[in-house]
């Protein structure tokens, strides 16, 4: 499984030539897809898990978080602080679950384009939020799949605090940093990224496999305007990581 990891492959060079006309659509429209019962009841999950711990402790969301390696982690790093690691796979979830979990974490299976939302409606803001190695859809027509290009980024943007990506395509990061920058009006960059051990498996792979690796990291409340809101169109959500 490890050290044979391949980077993405792609017919795409640079930023996606469409990435800055479509993120101007994405801008205030309004949108009507609506939220899933089972994404509703995940966010009751984290609502009442929250509170045990403490509801005014300073919040990470840890997105597209897989087995969880990368949301306990977090945790152990901020032990005042509430994660909650969010993944579509039960299956990757389940592997997580059955490790033992620092009190401050809870693993949780919901679709992200719900549960940002759910944030969003309840005026949750969050300290930290990570989308370490989501699926980068590295196809030249993929590129509404990318997060980033997603019609939901600018809920993600809304949500505040310190927003970390990292992927192992350098391609996704810059388009991950203009995204920021366009939506936000914050200056963002993709920058080298060498961890001293790995937070994720994907990362240990990819370290693993040789691949050179990025990340962004904003502070997104230092945004001089809040991105627009709209609800989120029923167009399929991304891939997740691990």
């Amino acid at each position: 499984m490890y050290a044979n990891s391949r980077v993405p492959h792609s017919a795409q060079n640079d930023i996606h030539t469409q990435l800055a006309a479509l993120l101007d659509r994405r801008t205030g429209q309004p949108f009507r897809q609506p939220i899933a019962d089972y994404n509703r009841r995940a966010f009751a999950e984290f609502v009442a898990a929250r509170e045990r711990f403490g509801a005014g402790r300073g919040l990470i969301v840890d997105s597209c978080c897989g087995t969880g390696e990368s949301s306990f982690a977090l945790a152990r790093e901020f032990p005042d602080h509430f994660v909650v690691g969010v993944d579509q796979s039960a299956l990757r979830l389940a592997r997580g679950q059955r490790l033992a979990a620092p009190d401050n974490v809870l693993l949780l299976r919901a679709d992200l384009v719900d549960f940002w939302r759910l944030l969003a409606d309840a005026g949750v803001r969050v300290q930290r939020h990570a989308l370490f190695y989501p699926n980068p859809w590295p196809k030249i027509g993929q590129l509404a799949r990318r997060w980033h290009a997603h019609a939901v980024f600018p809920t993600v943007l809304a949500l505040g605090g310190i927003l970390e990506c990292r992927s192992n395509w350098r391609i996704y990061t810059e388009e991950f940093a203009f995204a920021v920058e366009r939506l936000s009006g914050l200056p963002a960059r993709s920058e080298p990224w060498l961890p001293e051990r790995a937070t994720t498996a994907f990362e240990r792979k990819y370290l693993e496999s040789g691949h050179a690796l990025y990340r962004v990291v904003v502070d997104l409340e230092a945004a001089p305007w809040a991105p627009d809101v709209p609800d989120v169109p029923d167009v399929p959500a991304p891939g997740v990581g691990a």
